[in-house]
């Protein structure tokens, strides 16, 4: 009788010291659905800054509906489902979830150790490699163009000067480039076709081919003024971009593949170094 009493003592004992170190929950519930509760902390960042108490009411309302028809789904399939079909989600997100864990891990060594400094000398050998790969699919043009009023001052030595275009040109009408309504004198970079139409409202497809002629000086007038335009140099679709155009790409190009080299070493020498401090094997 006596040890029959001093078990349940220690019983009393043992749940009231569990009761003890519980941690007490101090968030607050604004809605439950069966054992599950959403808690102000959950939509402390819901509402941001400047938005009208009818509109964060409104947002907070309909977070609150979406949360609980989760909740409630979730809810009926667990009761549903087979608990194959459980066991299979289980297993699926947990591989999701070390999938998450290990890519951010990568990611975080990878963007530490790799080189994303691409060579000119690197791109154009991968750019010669791989040159079929570099086949436009729109028209690129190195060109020039101002627009200025009709009435502007000196509008035939600004005219004289865009034509000629040597150094000294070059830097007067920069100094005076104030005066246009619009300009681009840098020639020496490619430029798609179509964003030169966009840019320039006299250009249309009725008058695009004058565009795509090397070496052609067009002059254009609309109610806003005269366009002057010199077309350096044309690339046609299907025909090779030109490296210069492309390097970025091959930059990214080339960093990716160093990203997935390194990748491939870091998962070898982590599994190379957990075997090594017993902190990998396999039983046979």
């Amino acid at each position: 009788m006596k040890l029959r009493i001093w078990i349940i003592t220690l019983i009393s004992v043992v749940l009231a010291s569990c009761s003890f170190f519980k941690k007490t929950d101090d968030r607050i519930p604004i809605a439950r659905v069966n054992d599950s509760f959403l808690y102000e902390d959950d939509i402390k960042d819901l509402i941001s800054e400047g938005t009208s108490k009818a509109d964060s009411t409104l947002l907070v309302q309909n977070y609150i509906k979406s949360w609980a028809t989760q909740q409630l789904l979730f809810d009926g399939a667990k009761l549903n489902l087979s608990e194959t079909k459980q066991e299979t989600f289980n297993r699926l997100v947990n591989q999701y979830k070390n999938d998450l864990y290990a890519k951010a891990y990568l990611e975080a060594l990878v963007s530490r150790s790799v080189d994303t400094a691409v060579g000119y000398d690197e791109a154009e050998i991968y750019y010669n490699e791989n040159k079929d790969i570099f086949k436009l699919n729109e028209e690129l043009v190195k060109f020039r163009y101002i627009h200025v009023v009709e009435s502007i001052n000196n509008f035939k030595t600004i005219e004289q000067r865009f034509k000629r275009f040597n150094a000294e040109d070059k830097k007067e009408l920069d100094s005076i480039s104030i005066q246009f309504k619009s300009y681009s004198l840098n020639d020496s970079i490619w430029v798609k076709a179509g964003q030169v139409i966009d840019k320039i409202p006299v250009l249309n497809a009725g008058n695009k081919a004058e565009l795509l002629k090397k070496s052609n000086f067009i002059q254009l007038k609309d109610s806003l003024g005269v366009y002057l335009m010199q077309i350096n140099d044309v690339l046609l679709r299907n025909e090779t971009a030109p490296l210069e155009y492309v390097k970025p790409t091959i930059d990214q190009i080339v960093i990716n593949k160093r990203k997935l080299e390194l990748i491939k070493q870091i998962e070898k020498d982590i599994t190379k170094d957990a075997i090594k401090n017993k902190q990998f094997e396999i039983y046979k």
